[in-house]
């Protein structure tokens, strides 16, 4: 007969745990009865840890995992390492300058920043000015799996399985020989939603002195914000807020606008502020959301400064409009139209998502107009210069070749 695989209740007589005292004061101690509850007992141990560690710890007893198992947090391979990198290329981009100042603020602490992929890979870690511990260069090397499947019960894996913030203290995590280390994690997400990677502050040998969920909260959304800018490049970018002096801070809301006056993304406080959640399916047109067309918003970018909108909905923000650097990188790319593009059918559908380069004639144009034709006036406000806002001109009023043309001038040029 084949020996019976090891159960959880095994799991625990091994370690050696005790019937707990009746009387419990300490975190410690509420970690050590919650353990004995659910390895020893089977039950649930509600109220002494949270949901999420439990379910964690669920998922590793269901895949046979031996918490006295010693762990050796070696890195993935390095074709593995190069192409996470080069994934989370945008993502390491937005956190850098972040993670220095998340750095400059553990600075007294013994504590470390990770940064993970989606998957638990770390991508990058933060120095630790004092007391590093023996765990703490090991586990946060870059490369190194925090994945569930490898680690256990952590707090980037919960965070990265759950989508939610999520605190592991000690004797939480499942593995024996990771009980030393106390972490916090955030989730930071793409302009759609989906996980991005996952920030995580960590310690080793004794609780946190401070708030940690406070911190890696706040430093998640700011490199989430980062992130959305990085992913909107070539978009119109909307920050607003009830207050003002709001706008430029982690509590902003973040849409990004395509050329047709769609909102293609928002941040997650930009989808509390319109309503979102209370309302999925709304039109997610500019006019409908924010009570402005995109010319207006294009208006309203020109001039610089943030302004005061009523919405549909009777609240008013303050909405600041960023066409300039996207703008310009559409305009300088854009390809040159002989003429104006045929009109689809009518049955035909409109794509679905547009880019500021798509809409960059009609911003030229438009910009033109307001100017009087002033083309120097229009080149300064869309941030190119007159040479090229006078090439695209030459180029749009060109009337196009017809076939046998474009083959004699090519003839010509090439016996030249």
């Amino acid at each position: 007969m084949k020996p019976r695989p090891p159960t959880a209740r095994t799991f625990v007589k091994r370690a050696g745990f005790q019937a707990p005292n009746p009387f419990f004061a300490t975190p410690e101690q509420l970690i050590g009865l919650a353990r004995e509850r659910f390895f020893s007992q089977g039950e649930r141990p509600s109220g002494l840890v949270s949901e999420q560690v439990i379910q964690s710890w669920i998922r590793c007893v269901g895949a046979r995992r031996d918490p006295e198992k010693p762990l050796g947090f070696d890195p993935v391979t390095k074709s593995r390492l190069v192409n996470v990198l080069g994934r989370n290329r945008q993502l390491l981009q937005a956190a850098s300058a972040d993670l220095d100042q998340l750095d400059a603020t553990l600075a007294g602490t013994p504590c470390k920043a990770i940064l993970t992929s989606h998957e638990g890979v770390v991508v990058r870690s933060t120095p630790t000015a004092r007391g590093e511990g023996v765990l703490m260069p090991i586990i946060t090397r870059v490369g190194v799996n925090l994945d569930e499947d490898a680690a256990g019960t952590n707090a980037p894996s919960v965070a990265a399985r759950t989508g939610e913030a999520c605190l592991v203290r000690g004797g939480e995590h499942f593995f024996d020989g990771i009980r030393s280390m106390h972490c916090v994690a955030a989730p930071v997400h793409h302009a759609n939603g989906s996980i991005a990677g996952v920030l995580d502050i960590s310690c080793e040998g004794g609780a946190f002195s401070f708030d940690p969920m406070v911190v890696v909260r706040m430093y998640a959304t700011v490199i989430e914000n980062r992130l959305f800018e990085v992913q909107s490049a070539r978009l119109l970018l909307l920050r607003f807020q009830y207050g003002r002096s709001m706008i430029g801070t982690p509590l902003e809301g973040l849409a990004a606008v395509d050329g047709t006056g769609q909102i293609v993304s928002l941040n997650a406080f930009g989808m509390s502020l319109l309503g979102f959640g209370i309302r999925p399916d709304a039109d997610p047109s500019t006019e409908a959301m924010l009570g402005l067309s995109f010319n207006q918003l294009m208006d309203i970018g020109r001039r610089g400064d943030p302004h005061a909108q009523r919405l549909p909905n009777g609240l008013t923000l303050w909405i600041e409009v960023q066409p300039q650097a996207s703008m310009r990188a559409a305009v300088e790319s854009v390809p040159p139209m002989a003429q104006e593009p045929a009109k689809a059918p009518a049955q035909a559908v409109a794509p679905s998502l547009h880019t500021l380069q798509d809409a960059s004639r009609s911003v030229i144009e438009a910009t033109l107009a307001s100017c009087k034709g002033n083309v120097a006036r229009a080149a300064r406000m869309l941030g190119v210069s007159r040479g090229l806002l006078y090439r695209r001109l030459a180029e749009w009023r060109q009337p196009p070749q017809s076939a046998d043309e474009g083959q004699a001038h090519a003839t010509r040029s090439s016996s030249a």
